[in-house]
């Protein structure tokens, strides 16, 4: 029984040794299972991994729409709007010009009028105006409240000899209507081939009618600086721009003027819309004292830098500058810097007031974005945007400096009732021919003092003012207040009392 017992126990035995063992051949097994189940998850991990890597690197090397869409979620629903247009509108849609589009709704409602994106065409009309001559009628515009507004014309220009002045709206281009136009916009209308004729719908400040001025178009040559000796050897220097080639001509008419006796200088920068800032940064460097500021520039996050004067060549002699509601931009750099960091006095009426600076970010199409990056300051660290440089001589033009302009094609004659005869009547009284009571009625007075002009001038005597009559008369008015002018006399004035 022992032996039963004993060999049952063993076997039991045996069969507990067994079955314990194969209780840690399984438990083995197990974790070995869940040991290679681990190992094969990480690398699969790791394959997703760089998988992912790799097709998000190839989709931004290749421009991928929708991982831009991913990476910048504020444009979400401008992808969406550009897809949904393409893929649904009725019609097939010129993507660049959606893009352009685009572009063009962002900067306008930045609302800055200095701010402004540039098809590669208008970029290219942009580049040419500032670099060479070019055929249009030569007037220096901007988009200000709505409006392409004129900020000046060009001395010389077919805009200045047809009356054109600063701060006249544009508001029609042969009829069209402008308003909501960028000046880009605008100036590829105005512009246009040499001998053809652009009509310019114009609102005046003071007038409520719109004046249509009719303009022949010309080649337009990028002249910047005229000089003249005037009496008592004081040279006057116009600056009507300030191009690639300014200081260079500056340069060129002051020596002239040196060999000439020059003793006094009146530097005159009435209607200069701006230009180049380097060409009116070396011109303010001829007059401000080495070390002084020439101007300052902040920035968005409100540091300041200050232009300093440099040495070489600076002009000793007594001068002034001339401004006016024309002066604008890099003008009005220059008045600054040589007012406050030179004592140079500043005579007639207060500048435009731009005091921003802008840069510009060229695209691989050609087109361009120009936007305000900073302010400028004048070197005693005035900001002068929208409120302009009061000169230290306020000295106004005389009433006929603002008749408006006369169409040509219009006949004036006896019985003819207008507002146009009222200005006709002005302009023969300041030249000398009586044309008895100035109103709006053309009477025999007014026929017999535009005879007296006529004979003057060699024209037909017909006593109607049309034509080559009324062409003359405009003339002959700008040149009498060129030959009159109370800015310049003033300006001569104070350099005698100094």
């Amino acid at each position: 029984m022992s032996r039963i017992t004993s060999r049952i126990c063993c076997k039991m035995e045996v069969v507990s040794l067994v079955e314990n063992d194969d209780h840690l051949v399984k438990q083995e097994e197990n974790n070995n299972y869940i040991r290679m189940k681990k190992f094969k998850f990480v690398m699969m991990l790791f394959i997703v991994i760089f998988l992912t890597a790799g097709i998000t690197l190839v989709a931004l090397s290749f421009g991928d729409e929708k991982v831009v869409k991913m990476g910048r979620m504020e444009f979400n629903k401008l992808f969406t709007a550009y897809d949904e247009l393409v893929g649904k509108y009725m019609d097939d849609l010129d993507k660049e010009a959606l893009i352009d589009g685009a572009i063009n709704g962002m900067v306008d409602a930045i609302g800055d009028p200095y701010t402004d994106y540039m098809t590669s065409e208008e970029n290219a009309k942009f580049q040419e105006s500032v670099t060479s001559s070019f055929e249009g009628i030569g007037a220096e515009v901007q988009e200000l409240d709505g409006y392409v507004t004129v900020v000046s014309p060009i001395k010389g220009s077919p805009a200045e000899k047809a009356g054109v002045r600063p701060n006249d709206r544009i508001v029609t281009v042969d009829g069209e209507n402008i308003q909501g136009m960028s000046a880009t916009e605008a100036v590829l209308l105005i512009r246009g081939e040499k001998g053809t004729q652009v009509t310019l719908g114009i609102q005046r400040q003071g007038q409520q009618e719109l004046i249509e001025i009719t303009i022949t178009r010309d080649q337009i040559p990028i002249n910047t600086v005229y000089a003249e000796m005037l009496e008592n050897n004081i040279a006057k220097i116009q600056i009507t721009n300030f191009s690639s080639h300014t200081l260079q001509d500056l340069s060129t008419a002051i020596s002239d003027m040196e060999e000439q006796g020059m003793k006094s200088l009146i530097i005159d920068v009435r209607r200069n819309p701006g230009g180049f800032l380097d060409q009116a940064l070396m011109i303010s460097n001829l007059f401000v004292p080495e070390g002084k500021n020439l101007y300052q520039i902040e920035y968005r996050d409100g540091t300041v830098i200050p232009e300093k004067a440099r040495g070489g060549k600076k002009i000793d002699v007594p001068t002034v500058v001339l401004i006016d509601g024309g002066s604008a931009s890099a003008s009005e750099i220059l008045a600054a810097a040589v007012s406050e960091s030179a004592n140079i006095p500043l005579v007639g009426e207060k500048s435009f007031g731009k005091g921003t600076v802008q840069t510009q970010k060229d695209f691989d199409d050609e087109s361009n974005l120009k936007y305000t990056m900073a302010k400028w300051l004048t070197p005693e660290g005035n900001w002068i945007h929208e409120k302009g440089i009061t000169p230290d001589y306020e000295v106004s033009l005389p009433e006929y400096a603002s008749l408006p302009y006369i169409n040509p094609d219009l006949e004036l004659k006896e019985s003819v009732m207008s507002k146009d005869v009222e200005a006709i009547e002005q302009m023969l009284e300041v030249l000398g021919f009586n044309p008895g009571k100035v109103d709006p009625f053309f009477d025999e007075e007014t026929a017999k003092a535009v005879i007296e002009f006529q004979k003057s001038e060699e024209l037909e005597e017909t006593g109607i003012v049309t034509g080559e009559t009324t062409i003359r008369l405009m003339r002959n008015l700008s040149d009498y207040l060129r030959e009159n002018d109370p800015q310049v006399q003033k300006a001569i004035e104070v350099l005698i009392q100094q």
